[in-house]
């Protein structure tokens, strides 16, 4: 089990660079295989279909590239650190959403995108992992190594969503899911600060959130306990309490445990 985090969490540039590269590259397979009536199938996000979720890919692994040939920020330090852009994510939504339908209809092949989004990442990767280098964000400036954090998230979180709609499981580079749960984790215990419940999520995280009675030794009264793709789909919404405790992928103890519910999603 790891252990309860009490300060914030940092990523190794190398590390981050490598499962952003394997699980690219395990999307980019993934888009190739696919065939025309897949394409057309329903992704799982309101009004998407595979071929839309597929153009919203290429948009994300492009995402690092085009913000370092933007101007660099005046700002001297981040104004916006992991926590704020997984809880911040609904606000600034509208923009990328907007450009994925664009990008969609245009009705391009999203596999060549992907391809290409995928070379012009890979050639300005060893700066998009740099810690002290600013990128322009919505809510301020972002280190180039917590943005790059960022598109494993959402890559792992896509090629969820293209195993879901597909019924083709796309592999996920074991860094890049635990790279994953720890941030959407960690951003749920800022969004319900607390020490009365533990979350837990083998074998990658386990942090501790909402206010009440502090635990400090033993097994905590409270505890919420559930499986890495389990909890991305929590976080995300992709499923729902309800239905995760239902199909046992999900074990709460405790008085305070359910309210663990309320708080979810974190990542919209």
């Amino acid at each position: 089990m790891a252990e309860v985090r009490r300060k914030p969490r940092s990523y190794h540039p190398d590390r981050v660079r490598d499962a952003l590269l394997a699980q690219v590259e395990f999307v980019r397979l993934a888009a190739h295989a696919l065939t025309r009536p897949q394409l057309s199938k329903p992704s799982g996000l309101p009004g998407w279909d595979v071929h839309t979720l597929l153009a919203h890919i290429a948009g994300q692994i492009d995402a690092l590239p085009r913000l370092l040939a933007e101007p660099v920020p005046a700002a001297t330090r981040p104004g916006a650190d992991l926590n704020r852009w997984v809880l911040s994510h609904a606000d600034a939504a509208g923009e990328p959403a907007a450009r994925t339908r664009q990008d969609a209809a245009a009705g391009a092949d999203q596999a060549a995108a992907i391809d290409l989004a995928a070379e012009e990442l890979e050639s300005v990767l060893e700066t998009g992992v740099r810690e002290d280098l600013l990128l322009p964000g919505r809510f301020g400036a972002m280190r180039a190594l917590d943005f790059a954090v960022t598109r494993v998230v959402e890559l792992v979180v896509h090629s969820d969503d293209l195993t879901r709609a597909t019924g083709k499981p796309v592999r996920l580079d074991r860094v890049a899911l635990a790279t994953t749960v720890r941030v959407l984790a960690d951003a749920l215990a800022a969004k319900a600060p607390g020490s009365s419940t533990e979350l837990r999520i083998p074998p990658f995280a386990a942090v501790q959130c909402l206010a009440g009675t502090r635990h400090t030794r033993g097994t905590p009264p409270n505890v919420v306990e559930t499986d890495p793709v389990t909890w991305i789909r929590l976080a995300t919404g992709r499923t729902d309490w309800r239905m995760a405790t239902a199909t046992g992928r999900l074990r709460a103890s405790g008085e305070r445990a359910g309210d663990l519910a309320g708080t979810l999603p974190v990542l919209r």
